[in-house]
């Protein structure tokens, strides 16, 4: 009898167990749960960019940043009109290079009223235009002709500053032919022109790193066909602020200097990875990098 009722106790409490283990819950799990505990949720945004020196700088610094706050990030690099694209859809949270108010005006134009603009990030002065190297004997996009065997080099076709050089091309009357490719070969080339000493156009802007390692200049505008002085914009999806608010206040605040972007692309170009570089200089500038956490 005593036996009996000893399998029948043990019989009862491997039922109650069996029961809490279908539950999804132990006793003990069970006891460390408190009334009105609430799961932390983990704030995650993608971050889209253009390889452009400027923008894989800019990018990665944030993203470093937000990741040190405990935020999840993504980054995605389509073409320009795909990033804006994304930003409108909701499939991109944030940019941090919309130049404004020319290089990207078309862009803004067709998505403006479905993305928030934070405004400037950039306390500089941005601008795009034809560069030459300083040896060269012309000053002003009229006075091209022949020059360079009649070539510009250019950078990705879907770029703004692209299609600000094709208007240029026409407005100026140049007989001349605009090459496509990408940041990185429009820098390789021009440094090979240089150490020849050859004659070289490329479309240029500034910040960037060209014009702290060789004697550049622009190419006076007179029909202003690049436009003139313009800022960086930091361009966010709407609803962002809603859904990742923490997120949200820090890239409000993203802001920094000519001196600081410049320290970045100086490094990236001398071939060091993006986030080791954004590394070195989020821990070195934590004075600036806490403004943008309050």
């Amino acid at each position: 009898m005593k036996n009996m009722r000893k399998m029948t106790f043990l019989s009862i409490l491997l039922v109650a167990l069996l029961a809490l283990v279908a539950v999804g819950c132990t006793p003990e799990e069970e006891a460390d749960e408190q009334p009105g505990d609430e799961p932390t949720v983990q704030e995650a945004i993608t971050i889209g960019y253009v390889t452009w020196d400027c923008a894989i700088a800019s990018t990665h610094v944030l993203q470093t940043v937000l990741e040190d706050a405990g935020i999840e990030v993504d980054l995605i690099d389509p073409n320009a009109s795909l990033l804006y694209e994304g930003l409108a859809n909701g499939d991109i949270d944030v940019i941090t290079t919309a130049w404004l108010p020319f290089t990207h005006a078309s862009y803004m134009n067709q998505v403006g009223d479905q993305v928030d603009d934070l405004g400037s990030n950039y306390g500089g002065e941005a601008r795009i235009g034809l560069v030459v190297p300083a040896y060269m004997d012309v000053d002003s996009i009229e006075d091209l002709a022949g020059q360079a065997d009649n070539r510009i080099i250019g950078i990705d076709p879907g770029a703004g500053i692209m299609g600000a050089a094709e208007s240029a091309i026409e407005a100026y009357g140049l007989d001349y032919e605009l090459l496509d490719g990408s940041d990185a070969a429009m820098a390789a080339t021009l440094a090979d022109a240089i150490a020849n000493e050859e004659e070289v156009i490329v479309t240029g802007w500034a910040p960037h790193w060209k014009f702290g390692r060789w004697d550049l200049k622009f190419l006076d505008d007179p029909k202003e066909e690049f436009g003139a002085a313009e800022d960086i914009h930091t361009i966010a999806r709407q609803g962002l602020a809603e859904d990742a608010p923490t997120a949200f206040e820090i890239i409000n605040n993203f802001h920094w200097e000519d001196a600081d972007i410049a320290t970045v692309m100086d490094m990236n170009s001398d071939g060091m990875d993006p986030k080791e570089s954004a590394r070195i200089w989020v821990d070195e500038n934590q004075d600036k990098v806490q403004e943008w956490l309050q």
